[in-house]
C-alpha cells in the first residue's frame, strides 16, 4: 500500500453522532414485533447529553442559517489539533504493513499487544502495575460499559454530582436503578455524593451512603479539580473499610501539572486491593477518532468470594471484543516513544493555555470560576438563580459560543457551565471576547 493511500484509509470518518435521540421514538405501524422492551431504557431521561447538545446547536442553525458559518464550539471535549508527526508515523506504517506479505496481521490477541500492554504499564505507571493487567481497549468510555457489565445489575452505584454522564446513564441500562426521582431529578437506587465548591470538588464519602461500586474521575470532568494525595488516600481508605470497588476515570491525567498530585489511583497506598483504572489515548495524542484506551485490573482486587475482578474483565473483552485496531495499536506504541511521549506533553501545554485564556476571560467579568489548572475543562459559576440550560441558549443566540450547561451533568452542576479548552487558539481567543460581551454582569 502506498503511503498515501494508507493516509487515505486512516483518515475515514464516520457519520455524525449529533443526530436527534430517537430512544423515546414511538412508530405507528401495520406489524409491530412481540419482543417487549428492555424496560430500562424507558428509564432514561431523553437522549445522551452530547447529541442533545448538538440537536440545539443544529436548531439554532436551521433557524439562522445566516449565523452558521460564526459558531464557535466550546462544547464537547473533542480535540481538534493534528495528530503529531511520530505518532502520525506508527499509526501510518502500521496501516502500510497490512498491504505486505511480511507485515500483514489478522486478529490479535482481545487484551491488546504484549508490547503496548508492556510499555503502557513501564512508561505510564513507571512499573507500579503489571503488563498482564493492563486490558486494551477502544477507549474509556466503552469500558465503562464493559465494567457494568462485569458487575451486573444488583450492585449498587455511586457518582459524584456532577459526573460524566456516562457512570449513571450504563448503570440504567444495566438495571441497577429504580425510576427517576422528579423532586431530585436523581435516579432511585444510585448515591450521588455531592461535589461543590464549598467542599473544593471532593465529595464527603463517609456521609454517604455506602455503595458497592464508586466512580470516580480526576481531574474531574465537568469540574476540572484534581484530587490531591490525601484526598485519594482517604477515598481508598474508605472503600476498603466498606469493602467496594473503585472505579477510577483517569482520562485527564496528562492535563496534571501540580506537583504531587496523583495521575494514577495506584499512586495511592492500597488501591491495588481495592481499585481497578480506566484511561484513554483520545486526550494524550488526539485520538478521539482514533479510539484507543486501557483498562488497568489488579490481580489484588477480588469479589466477595475471592474470585478475581479481571478474570470476569477478561471474560467480558474475550466474548464481545475483538481487540483494538492493529493500526491504532502502533499508534499507541509511537504515543509512548520518548519522541512521541514529548508530542504529547507539546499538545496538553497547547490545551492547557487555552483554558488560561477563558479562565482568565470569565474572572476578568467577575464570575467564579474553577478548574482550568490541572484539566482542559473550565467551570463557570453562574449568577444565583440563573439556570444552566437558559444561559447556554442565551449564549448561543448573542455570542454564536456553544458551550455546555452543568446540568447536563447531574444535579449538582446545576447553576454553572463547562467551557471545553478542546479548540484551535484563535478561536478561543475570539471565543473569549464574545464570552466577555455576552455574560458581562
Amino acid at each position: 500500500m502506498k503511503l498515501t493511500g494508507a493516509l487515505s484509509f486512516l483518515m475515514l470518518a464516520s457519520a455524525s453522532a449529533f443526530a436527534p435521540s430517537t430512544s423515546n421514538t414511538r412508530v405507528s405501524t401495520s406489524l409491530q414485533s412481540q419482543v417487549t422492551r428492555n424496560p430500562n431504557f424507558g428509564k432514561l431521561i431523553g437522549g445522551y447529553l452530547f447529541p442533545e447538545i448538538g440537536r440545539r446547536r443544529n436548531a439554532y442553525i436551521e433557524e439562522n442559517p445566516e449565523m452558521a458559518s460564526k459558531i464557535i464550539s466550546l462544547g464537547i471535549g473533542d480535540t481538534t489539533q493534528p495528530i503529531p508527526e511520530h505518532i502520525l508515523s506508527g499509526l501510518v506504517n502500521s496501516a502500510s504493513k497490512l498491504g505486505t506479505k511480511e507485515g500483514y496481521s489478522g486478529y490479535g490477541a482481545e487484551q491488546g499487544m504484549g508490547d503496548l500492554r508492556a510499555k503502557i504499564a513501564d512508561k505510564l505507571y513507571n512499573g507500579i502495575i503489571k503488563a498482564d493487567e493492563v486490558f486494551v481497549s477502544d477507549g474509556a468510555k466503552c469500558d465503562i460499559m464493559r465494567v457494568q457489565q462485569v458487575f451486573g445489575s444488583g450492585v449498587v452505584t455511586a457518582v459524584q454530582d456532577p459526573s460524566y454522564p456516562v457512570y449513571v446513564d450504563t448503570s440504567v441500562m444495566m438495571g441497577q436503578t429504580g425510576e427517576i426521582n422528579k423532586d431530585t431529578n436523581q435516579y432511585d437506587n444510585i448515591v450521588y455524593m455531592p461535589c461543590t465548591a464549598e467542599n473544593d470538588f471532593f465529595p464527603d464519602i463517609e456521609s454517604s451512603p455506602r455503595a458497592d461500586i464508586v466512580y470516580f474521575c480526576s481531574p474531574n470532568n465537568p469540574t476540572g479539580a484534581a484530587a490531591t494525595k490525601e484526598q485519594l488516600e482517604h477515598l481508598v481508605k474508605v472503600c476498603k473499610e466498606r469493602g467496594s470497588i473503585l472505579v477510577f476515570d483517569a482520562a485527564y491525567a496528562p492535563f496534571i501539572r501540580t506537583e504531587g498530585v496523583p495521575k494514577s489511583i495506584f499512586e495511592i497506598e492500597g488501591a491495588r486491593e481495592v481499585a481497578m483504572e480506566c484511561n484513554s489515548f483520545s486526550k494524550y495524542a488526539g485520538f478521539t477518532g482514533v479510539r484507543l484506551g486501557w483498562t488497568v485490573v489488579p490481580d489484588e482486587l477480588t469479589f466477595s468470594d475471592g474470585t478475581r475482578v479481571r478474570d470476569d474483565f477478561n471474560r467480558v473483552m474475550t466474548t464481545a471484543f475483538n481487540g483494538a485496531s492493529n493500526i491504532v495499536q502502533g499508534g499507541g506504541l509511537a504515543c509512548l516513544d520518548d519522541e512521541g511521549l514529548a508530542e504529547i506533553n507539546t499538545l496538553i501545554d497547547y490545551y492547557l493555555e487555552n483554558a488560561n485564556l477563558l479562565k482568565e476571560a470569565m474572572e476578568s467579568i467577575g464570575y467564579d470560576v474553577f478548574g482550568g489548572t490541572d484539566a482542559p475543562y473550565v467551570f463557570v459559576k453562574l449568577p444565583e438563580g440563573k439556570k444552566s440550560w437558559d444561559m447556554f441558549s442565551e449564549i448561543l443566540e448573542k455570542a454564536q459560543v456553544v458551550t455546555i450547561p452543568g446540568a447536563g451533568f447531574g444535579p449538582g452542576g446545576e447553576g454553572y457551565l463547562r467551557l471545553s479548552a478542546f479548540a484551535p487558539r484563535e478561536v478561543v481567543v475570539e471565543a473569549c471576547e464574545r464570552l466577555k460581551v455576552a455574560m458581562a454582569n
